[in-house]
């Protein structure tokens, strides 16, 4: 009889249900239900709709129970940085807000009156973004203190929706990491800097690494569901789970967590915090086994699904990637990180100013669009493998891609064109599969994060591209 783990891998657009199991040796993967997600404005304000959220993860729960696939275990990962704060009753305090929005805006200011960005660094190893989960508290500070002084639990997403699953409450490491709120060295959080910065000491919970059992479903959860079954967590920031997918011997190459961001960096056992790396914006965020993800977040593939939601759908992203190949001869660039990027009104518009603004051609035309946009991505990729070498002393052969962004053939092309070294694309449900592999080591269905990942590299397909 087949023993099922089920993952489910909440991204910022959408949110899927994958079951596997082990068979002849082999990964296997089925994707059983798959919804929408999206930022919601709420009061002119961006947020996350918790409740539609959780109605989603019980419904695909429910198809494991029509299927007749029940999971021995199943654990949730989400995106970064977003997180509630919970009242003595449990209840959440004010709005959940997404990381786009527009409230932290100047309020790193207010945190470098009491800490200095150079400290910051030295001490967290996170680099500096406007929505970083200490810039969001201090803003919840500013302008909502009543919402901190009720706050007794803070849980980042995942945890929050484990904590539905099972009543138990518990903060899963690679996650807190990306609040920088965690000590680099003591890969714990750092109380001192919580204390100056005036945030509630007593509603960071102890920290639980990957592969913590959390409980069993609640009496309630089990009757909606159909069953129970325990929560394992997973590493529950994507990021962390994608990282752990990397094929074979995937730790001793470059990856690029590929998706809505594009994450690019190696695997460190140890955080590199110096000024040069603060100065570069490279961040450490915690991985599997206290292994550290030493990165770049990179805008990825963000700007090409804002394009192609501008043009209403009309092209595939295999038809865009074609388009742009067929325009690899437009001349212009822009860089992908500037903030001018991350959130615009519309995002054809912001590449076209950027363009004239820098004295490029604009891009009038889809292919020209998407060209600018796969070019440019490219460019930033080889950029950053050139910084991650200068930084670390080492050179690396090989770039893995894995996530969503690995099938796209004609960035993939570009980055090894570009680089000057292999690629290895694949897999794509990267999330997903790193998610189920903290579920099955955790239950004896491997030894070893290696073993597991020498799983991955047969399991799945891998795609090859080498520099021309």
């Amino acid at each position: 009889m087949e023993r099922y783990y089920l993952a489910i891998d909440i991204g910022a657009s959408s949110g899927r249900h994958m079951l596997g199991h082990i068979e002849d040796g082999k990964m296997i993967l089925e994707e059983i239900w798959r919804f929408e997600n999206g930022m919601k404005e709420r009061e002119g304000s961006l947020c996350w709709d918790l409740d539609a959220l959780f109605e989603e993860i019980k419904t695909g729960m429910k198809r494991c129970k029509e299927l007749g696939k029940i999971p021995v275990s199943m654990g949730i990962d989400t995106w970064a940085v977003d997180y509630v704060l919970l009242d003595e009753k449990d209840q959440v305090l004010g709005k959940t807000y997404g990381y786009r929005d527009g409230r932290t805006q100047g309020v790193d200011e207010d945190v470098y009156k009491i800490i200095s960005e150079e400290e910051l660094y030295s001490r967290t190893g996170i680099q500096k973004q406007s929505f970083n989960t200490i810039y969001q508290l201090m803003a919840v500070k500013k302008n909502n203190p009543e919402h901190l002084k009720a706050a007794k639990t803070f849980l980042m997403l995942p945890d929050y929706f484990h904590f539905l699953l099972t009543g138990q409450k518990c903060s899963e490491y690679t996650n807190a990491t990306s609040t920088q709120l965690i000590n680099a060295q003591t890969n714990d959080w750092d109380r001192e800097l919580i204390e100056r910065l005036g945030y509630p000491q007593e509603m960071f919970l102890p920290l639980s690494q990957p592969g913590t059992l959390v409980g069993s479903f609640t009496k309630e959860i089990e009757e909606e569901v159909g069953f129970s079954c325990e929560v394992v967590l997973p590493a529950t920031h994507d990021t962390g789970s994608a990282v752990m997918a990397l094929p074979g011997e995937g730790d001793k190459n470059l990856y690029i967590s590929s998706g809505t961001w594009s994450l690019m960096g190696i695997e460190n056992k140890t955080a590199i915090c110096t000024e040069e790396s603060r100065k570069r914006n490279f961040t450490n965020e915690g991985g599997y086994e206290y292994r550290y993800r030493y990165l770049k977040n990179i805008m990825g593939l963000w700007m090409i699904q804002s394009v192609r939601k501008e043009l209403e759908n009309k092209y595939s992203f295999a038809e865009l990637c074609a388009m742009a190949s067929r325009r690899s001869d437009f001349p212009s660039r822009v860089d992908v990180n500037d903030p001018v990027f991350l959130a615009p009104d519309s995002m054809i518009r912001a590449i076209r100013e950027m363009c004239a603004k820098t004295g490029h051609p604009v891009p009038e035309t889809p292919d020209e669009l998407a060209a600018v946009v796969y070019e440019s991505l490219s460019d930033s990729y080889r950029e950053t493998a050139e910084e991650i070498e200068g930084l670390t002393g080492s050179h690396y052969n090989t770039i893995c891609i894995v996530g969503g962004g690995s099938n796209a053939e004609y960035l993939n092309r570009l980055t090894a064109k570009k680089s000057g070294r292999r690629v290895l694309a694949g897999p794509g449900e990267a999330t997903a599969i790193g998610n189920l592999m903290a579920q099955m080591i955790q239950k004896g269905e491997f030894d070893t994060l290696e073993q597991a990942r020498r799983c991955v590299g047969t399991s799945f397909s891998i795609h090859e591209y080498m520099p021309e």
